[in-house]
Protein backbone atom coordinates (compact mmCIF):
# COMPACT_ATOMS: atom_id res chain seq x y z
CA UNK A 1 0.00 0.00 0.00
CA UNK A 2 1.27 3.57 -0.97
CA UNK A 3 -0.35 7.18 0.25
CA UNK A 4 -2.01 9.03 -2.44
CA UNK A 5 -0.11 12.37 -2.95
CA UNK A 6 -2.64 15.21 -1.52
CA UNK A 7 -5.23 12.86 -0.34
CA UNK A 8 -6.19 10.48 3.08
CA UNK A 9 -5.97 7.07 2.67
CA UNK A 10 -3.96 4.53 0.58
CA UNK A 11 -3.64 3.18 -2.63
CA UNK A 12 -3.31 -0.43 -3.55
CA UNK A 13 -1.59 -2.26 -6.67
CA UNK A 14 -2.28 -5.84 -7.29
CA UNK A 15 -3.20 -8.28 -9.97
CA UNK A 16 -6.04 -7.10 -12.21
CA UNK A 17 -8.42 -8.39 -15.69
CA UNK A 18 -7.59 -5.90 -18.19
CA UNK A 19 -11.15 -6.64 -19.30
CA UNK A 20 -13.09 -5.97 -16.10
CA UNK A 21 -15.61 -3.03 -17.13
CA UNK A 22 -13.86 0.16 -15.48
CA UNK A 23 -10.34 -0.92 -16.40
CA UNK A 24 -11.83 -1.47 -20.23
CA UNK A 25 -12.98 2.11 -19.82
CA UNK A 26 -9.83 3.58 -18.81
CA UNK A 27 -7.95 1.55 -20.98
CA UNK A 28 -10.40 2.96 -24.15
CA UNK A 29 -9.96 6.45 -22.73
CA UNK A 30 -5.82 5.87 -23.25
CA UNK A 31 -6.25 4.28 -26.71
CA UNK A 32 -8.66 7.15 -27.95
CA UNK A 33 -5.85 9.79 -26.22
CA UNK A 34 -3.04 7.64 -28.33
CA UNK A 35 -4.57 8.13 -31.79
CA UNK A 36 -6.06 11.78 -30.93
CA UNK A 37 -2.16 12.49 -29.98
CA UNK A 38 -0.30 10.33 -33.00
CA UNK A 39 0.18 8.58 -36.30
CA UNK A 40 -1.69 5.92 -36.12
CA UNK A 41 1.66 3.77 -37.16
CA UNK A 42 3.15 5.28 -34.33
CA UNK A 43 0.79 4.04 -31.43
CA UNK A 44 2.10 1.22 -29.79
CA UNK A 45 -0.66 0.71 -27.19
CA UNK A 46 -2.23 -2.82 -26.22
CA UNK A 47 -6.14 -3.56 -26.78
CA UNK A 48 -7.75 -5.37 -23.48
CA UNK A 49 -7.25 -9.33 -24.97
CA UNK A 50 -3.65 -8.04 -25.81
CA UNK A 51 -3.15 -7.21 -22.02
CA UNK A 52 -4.67 -10.24 -20.66
CA UNK A 53 -2.36 -12.61 -22.92
CA UNK A 54 0.27 -14.82 -21.76
CA UNK A 55 3.63 -13.06 -20.92
CA UNK A 56 1.49 -9.86 -19.84
CA UNK A 57 1.28 -8.98 -16.05
CA UNK A 58 -1.36 -6.43 -15.73
CA UNK A 59 -1.84 -4.77 -12.26
CA UNK A 60 -4.18 -1.78 -11.17
CA UNK A 61 -3.83 1.13 -8.85
CA UNK A 62 -7.19 1.17 -6.71
CA UNK A 63 -8.24 3.48 -3.68
CA UNK A 64 -9.68 2.08 -0.60
CA UNK A 65 -13.17 1.88 -1.90
CA UNK A 66 -12.37 0.10 -4.81
CA UNK A 67 -12.35 2.90 -7.01
CA UNK A 68 -9.84 2.43 -10.22
CA UNK A 69 -7.18 4.99 -10.55
CA UNK A 70 -4.76 3.55 -12.66
CA UNK A 71 -3.20 0.78 -14.68
CA UNK A 72 0.23 -0.79 -15.99
CA UNK A 73 1.55 -3.80 -17.08
CA UNK A 74 4.90 -5.68 -17.75
CA UNK A 75 4.98 -7.22 -21.52
CA UNK A 76 8.06 -10.44 -20.96
CA UNK A 77 10.56 -10.01 -24.05
CA UNK A 78 12.55 -12.67 -23.29
CA UNK A 79 16.32 -12.67 -22.08
CA UNK A 80 15.56 -11.31 -18.80
CA UNK A 81 13.80 -8.13 -20.48
CA UNK A 82 9.79 -6.56 -19.73
CA UNK A 83 8.30 -3.92 -21.62
CA UNK A 84 6.20 -1.53 -19.71
CA UNK A 85 2.81 -1.46 -21.48
CA UNK A 86 -0.61 0.58 -20.51
CA UNK A 87 0.86 2.97 -18.25
CA UNK A 88 -2.22 5.04 -17.35
CA UNK A 89 -4.42 7.06 -14.62
CA UNK A 90 -7.52 8.04 -14.41
CA UNK A 91 -8.12 12.20 -14.72
CA UNK A 92 -8.92 12.09 -11.28
CA UNK A 93 -5.82 10.77 -9.85
CA UNK A 94 -3.43 12.76 -11.94
CA UNK A 95 -0.28 14.66 -10.33
CA UNK A 96 -1.35 12.48 -7.06
CA UNK A 97 1.32 10.10 -6.95
CA UNK A 98 -0.90 6.97 -8.55
CA UNK A 99 1.74 6.80 -11.47
CA UNK A 100 5.03 7.14 -9.74
CA UNK A 101 3.37 4.34 -7.49
CA UNK A 102 2.49 2.12 -10.38
CA UNK A 103 5.93 2.22 -11.77
CA UNK A 104 7.61 1.77 -8.31
CA UNK A 105 5.51 -1.40 -8.15
CA UNK A 106 6.62 -2.79 -11.43
CA UNK A 107 9.98 -2.26 -11.08
CA UNK A 108 9.78 -4.21 -7.55
CA UNK A 109 8.16 -6.93 -9.52
CA UNK A 110 10.64 -7.13 -12.16
CA UNK A 111 13.57 -7.20 -9.41
CA UNK A 112 11.65 -9.68 -7.55
CA UNK A 113 11.91 -11.42 -10.83
CA UNK A 114 15.59 -11.76 -10.79
CA UNK A 115 14.80 -8.91 -14.35
CA UNK A 116 17.65 -6.96 -15.88
CA UNK A 117 15.68 -4.55 -17.47
CA UNK A 118 12.89 -2.12 -18.13
CA UNK A 119 12.02 -0.76 -21.64
CA UNK A 120 9.29 1.13 -22.76
CA UNK A 121 8.47 3.11 -25.54
CA UNK A 122 6.02 6.68 -25.48
CA UNK A 123 5.86 9.35 -27.34
CA UNK A 124 7.44 12.58 -27.99
CA UNK A 125 4.49 15.14 -28.30
CA UNK A 126 3.96 17.47 -25.56
CA UNK A 127 0.94 15.37 -24.00
CA UNK A 128 3.38 12.78 -23.02
CA UNK A 129 5.67 15.37 -21.12
CA UNK A 130 4.75 14.26 -17.47
CA UNK A 131 5.18 10.40 -18.45
CA UNK A 132 8.96 10.64 -19.70
CA UNK A 133 9.66 13.11 -16.96
CA UNK A 134 8.49 10.56 -14.64
CA UNK A 135 9.90 7.53 -16.08
CA UNK A 136 13.66 10.19 -16.26
CA UNK A 137 13.24 10.94 -12.67
CA UNK A 138 13.66 7.58 -11.83
CA UNK A 139 16.43 6.41 -13.84
CA UNK A 140 14.85 5.02 -16.97
CA UNK A 141 17.91 6.72 -19.72
CA UNK A 142 17.35 6.88 -24.02
CA UNK A 143 18.13 3.74 -25.62
CA UNK A 144 17.74 2.84 -28.95
CA UNK A 145 14.49 1.00 -30.31
CA UNK A 146 14.34 -2.74 -28.62
CA UNK A 147 11.59 -5.73 -29.26
CA UNK A 148 9.96 -5.13 -32.86
CA UNK A 149 10.25 -1.52 -33.00
CA UNK A 150 11.56 1.11 -35.36
CA UNK A 151 13.21 4.23 -35.81
CA UNK A 152 9.98 6.76 -35.31
CA UNK A 153 10.61 10.69 -34.31
CA UNK A 154 6.89 10.18 -32.63
CA UNK A 155 8.35 7.50 -30.28
CA UNK A 156 11.09 7.40 -27.56
CA UNK A 157 12.62 4.66 -26.52
CA UNK A 158 13.97 4.28 -22.69
CA UNK A 159 15.42 1.67 -20.77
CA UNK A 160 16.01 1.00 -16.88
CA UNK A 161 18.96 -1.28 -15.79
CA UNK A 162 18.04 -3.31 -13.04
Amino acid sequence: MASLDGAPGALTIADDDPRSSDVLALLEEHLADMYATSPAESVHALDPDALAAPGIHFVAARADDGTLLGCAALKDLGGGEVELKSMRTTAAARGRGVGRALLEHLIGLATDRGLRRINLETGTEDYFAPARALYLSRGFRECPPFADYGLDHHSVFLTLEL
